[in-house]
């Protein structure tokens, strides 16, 4: 078996949603949870198909980030593993509708970070062990920064 890392590469500005899933029906309903959660949402959505065919399924409805999941999931190339990159919204607008579809069995990460995917490969294929989202804390926070992140919050309309 051996063990590599994959980076998602997706456009700045942009936020993902990187998880894992069970069913050919996990495009669908992914795209109806996506666009019913969020006003003006713009994402692509590729999902790895583990059996059958083994295809990877699209939907979305911005065709660059459509093409932009799918490039990155045929680099991934793990079974059963989706990815949703978002434009013009945040993942915290789109995650209870995400974890409420049946078909999804895990997220891995949410996040508008780099992100390298850790990935076994044997002879029947790619598995996720985990993900690196961003990189590792730099300090403890000081009343400016909680200050900072206060005003951030209020700034994207998440506190008043």
């Amino acid at each position: 078996m051996e063990i590599k890392s994959e980076k998602i590469v997706f456009p700045e500005g942009c936020n993902i949603i990187f998880g894992m899933s069970h069913f050919i029906k996990t495009v669908e309903d992914l795209f109806e949870e996506l666009v019913n959660s969020f006003p003006g949402i713009k994402f692509g959505l590729a999902f790895n198909e583990a059996s059958g065919p083994c295809l990877i399924r699209k939907e979305g409805n911005d065709s660059e980030l459509i093409e932009i999941a799918v490039e990155n999931q045929k680099r991934l190339a793990a079974g059963h593993t989706f990815l949703i990159i978002l434009r013009n919204a945040f993942p915290i607008n789109v995650l209870p509708a995400i974890r409420n579809c049946r078909e999804v069995v895990s997220i891995f990460c949410a996040t508008a970070n780099p992100v390298e995917v850790i990935l076994a490969q044997s002879e029947q294929g790619k598995g996720v062990l985990g993900v690196i989202d961003g990189f590792s804390p730099k300090g403890i926070e000081l009343d400016s920064d909680i200050a900072n992140r206060k005003k951030f919050l209020r700034d994207i309309g998440y506190k008043r």
